[in-house]
């Protein structure tokens, strides 16, 4: 069983950034894709970013050249590092892990075994 817990969010202003983090328990950490989810009111969860156990990133296009995914595998934890903050970047983020089955990250939210409880993330304009 793997638990997930996220931290980070908050309220910024539009341009501003926020660093969530994710810390995983267990000892597969370093054998899983981690994703970064979010939902919006009223809206499907979507992938916003995603590594792999080889490193290897996917980013949704809206978000690509403002955020950026990483992983320490000493400390069990993923980051999302966003920059340049819009209003519709404003969501809960969740964040996702499963045993990673190839070098590319995957990117359904339906292939992601364990979820955490979710950080809201708000910008304001």
């Amino acid at each position: 069983q793997v638990q997930l817990v996220e931290s980070g969010g908050g309220l910024v202003q539009t341009g501003g950034s926020l660093r969530l983090s994710c810390a995983a328990s267990g000892r597969t950490f370093s054998r899983a894709d981690m994703g970064w989810f979010r939902q919006a009111p009223g809206k499907e969860r979507e992938l916003v970013a995603a590594i792999s156990s080889g490193y290897s990133t996917y980013y949704r296009d809206s978000v690509k050249g403002r955020f950026t995914i990483s992983r320490d595998n000493a400390k069990n934890t993923v980051y999302l590092q966003m920059n340049s903050l819009k209003p519709e970047d404003t969501a809960v983020y969740y964040c996702a892990a499963t045993q990673s089955t190839a070098y590319n990250p995957q990117v359904r939210a339906t292939d992601y075994d364990y979820w955490g409880q979710g950080t809201q993330v708000t910008v304001s304009s």
